[in-house]
């Protein structure tokens, strides 16, 4: 069984949005982003889409459940400043399916010890170690 984290796709600059950052959507390159990849994870065999609360995360997986005919699971495991413990708690939580986990640059970051680009996903598996990643899968351009 493996999670797929992605990273939401672009949602303009945090600064030029003057409302609650939570309710901020993707632009038109996040839109394509997310379009992307909906094309490159619909053939996999995902059963679960999980997401944090914001706006962006679930716009950017929405397009994938759409296809897969799977609801859009809202997780504040995977909310900006989660820190590293509660997105591998909740990887845990689904040692038995193939999620796709849908989060922020801090929460990749803390798991994963490096950034991703927005619009990326990285196909996690389980190890001894953890959750290791084994394939990258960039943003649609």
């Amino acid at each position: 069984m493996a999670i797929i984290l992605v990273r939401h796709g672009s949602a303009g600059k945090r600064g030029a949005w003057s409302g609650d950052d939570r309710l901020r959507p993707l632009d038109a390159r996040g839109r394509k982003q997310a379009k992307g990849i909906a094309s490159v994870l619909a053939d996999r065999a995902v059963d679960r889409i999980l997401s944090s609360p914001y706006v962006r995360c679930v716009q950017t997986v929405e397009p994938l459940a759409a296809a897969l005919e799977l609801e859009v699971e809202e997780r504040p495991e995977l909310a900006e400043g989660a820190g590293p413990w509660a997105p591998s708690a909740l990887a845990e939580e689904l040692a038995d399916r193939n999620a796709v986990l849908c989060t922020h640059g801090d929460v990749v970051e803390d798991l994963l010890g490096e950034p991703m680009k927005k619009g990326a996903a990285y196909v996690l598996e389980r190890t001894e170690n953890g959750l290791e990643p084994v394939e990258y899968l960039p943003p649609a351009a």
